[in-house]
């Protein structure tokens, strides 16, 4: 076999020579945001989450939306019937956007029928899902590794060529991955995730990976009867069934991406009879939590080791940054000395382990959500400062500090002493 003569690239500066890729905006404006401001042509995205979540809603109401602007939507669907997304649409009040519906598993047919010769130009192309879509040249069950390799492989050169958004619908691992090989997240532009609790009403489209925005950026639904409706303010509603006087309540000010997100932690510790405390974790990192009750236990002496501890996210969202450290600790403490904490208190900060409280980022944007959403005080680490003036502040120094703070509130109420240096604090318990 004769070999191929080696040719040298040409190569370039990094200077850009041509404009940035205009966006598609599909009048969603949390869809658009996730997705970095818009789509953007001949880009290739993969959303991804549990069944029965909502993906195929959100995309049937994406394309809808880009229908209405003139855009061609193609909706390719592999795992439903044309009366089934029909139904689907009806019931969402679709059914009269120029949405093109197909029925197709084999990707030879699909790619016949987006590239035959229209007079319109380039537009959106949904495949739900890529698990059920095959390619002929592949000697493989649809959904296997290969067949899932191939196809999007396939697409994505697909929509490199020829000016499509490609948007792959993905199943997810119990795990809570998507599911097949993890080249197809390489492959493709954008990566979003579904995300939600189907016991709460609202769904999370967070970005994972995307080549031409932020990444980590949140879109927050509300999944009524009609579909999916947008929420311009999460904050106001993660936090609107909060009650005062309960403890093991605290606000934490977060950051998902590039907006600020003020959400309810809830912490639940009690005495138990069992060989092994519960360690039960809605929306946050279990391994995190452990750290912070090893840091209680041994840097301020509460002993939570023999207590069963539960700790909630309020409203299904999920937290992955370590500046709710801080906020966490002040819920358990709250709950483990019946203490309340502040109802119009704000708390971040990233615990060592040694105890220290250090400063995160962005904390000017965390004050000014707290201070729009009428908080006036915040606990934060040492050192933060702010340009919100109705907020005041409360530095953290060392975790024990927190500790003695609510301790300090305890307002004389029988308690146990901690250790033999400090006779005078007590325990409730």
């Amino acid at each position: 076999m004769q070999l191929k003569k080696k040719q040298a690239i040409a190569l370039s500066s990094l200077i850009a020579e041509e404009a940035e890729a205009p966006r598609i905006i599909s009048g969603i404006a949390e869809f658009d945001r996730v997705c970095g401001g818009g789509l953007v042509p001949g880009s290739a995205l993969l959303v991804g989450g549990d069944p029965g979540i909502g993906k195929s809603t959100l995309l049937l109401q994406a394309t809808a939306a880009l229908a209405r602007c003139g855009v061609r939507a193609i909706y390719i669907s592999g795992e439903e019937s044309a009366a089934q997304v029909k139904l689907r649409a009806k019931r969402l009040g679709l059914a009269d956007t120029p949405v093109e519906l197909g029925i197709e598993t084999r990707l030879g047919n699909i790619l016949a029928t987006v590239e035959k010769p229209a007079e319109r130009p380039p537009g959106i192309l949904v495949i739900d899902s890529i698990q059920t879509v095959m390619a002929d040249a592949i000697d493989a069950a649809p959904g296997t590794v290969s067949q899932l390799r191939g196809t999007t492989q396939e697409l994505v050169r697909f929509a490199k060529r020829s000016g499509w958004t490609v948007i792959l619908v993905g199943h997810v691992t119990k795990e809570g991955q998507i599911a097949g090989p993890r080249v197809i997240e390489h492959m493709v532009d954008t990566v979003l995730y579904f995300e939600g609790d189907r016991g709460h009403r609202f769904r999370i489209l967070r970005g994972v990976k995307n080549r031409f925005g932020p990444t980590d950026e949140i879109g927050v639904f509300d999944m009524t009867g009609n579909g999916l409706e947008e929420v311009a303010n999460p904050s106001a509603l993660f936090l609107s069934g909060r009650r005062d006087n309960s403890s093991g309540s605290v606000v934490f000010a977060g950051m998902e991406g590039s907006r600020p997100v003020l959400v309810e932690i809830q912490a639940l510790v009690a005495q138990t009879s069992l060989g092994t405390p519960r360690r039960t974790v809605v929306g946050w990192d279990s391994g995190r939590l452990a750290m912070v009750l090893a840091v209680l236990d041994t840097r301020c002496n509460l002993s939570l080791g023999s207590c069963d501890v539960y700790l909630n996210i309020a409203g299904g969202l999920r937290i992955y940054e370590p500046a709710a450290d801080l906020a966490v600790a002040a819920a358990l403490i709250s709950s483990y000395c019946n203490v309340p904490a502040r109802f119009d208190s704000a708390i971040f900060g990233e615990i060592s382990l040694s105890g220290e409280v250090r400063t995160v980022a962005q904390s000017d944007k965390r004050l000014k959500e707290a201070a729009k959403l009428g908080l006036t005080h915040a606990i934060v680490p040492a050192g933060t400062t702010t340009a919100q003036p109705e907020i005041s502040l409360q530095p953290i120094e060392m975790l024990s500090d927190l500790t003695d703070s609510f301790l300090a509130q305890a307002d004389g109420v029988a308690m146990q002493p901690r250790d033999q240096d400090r006779p005078h604090e007590n325990d409730n318990r």
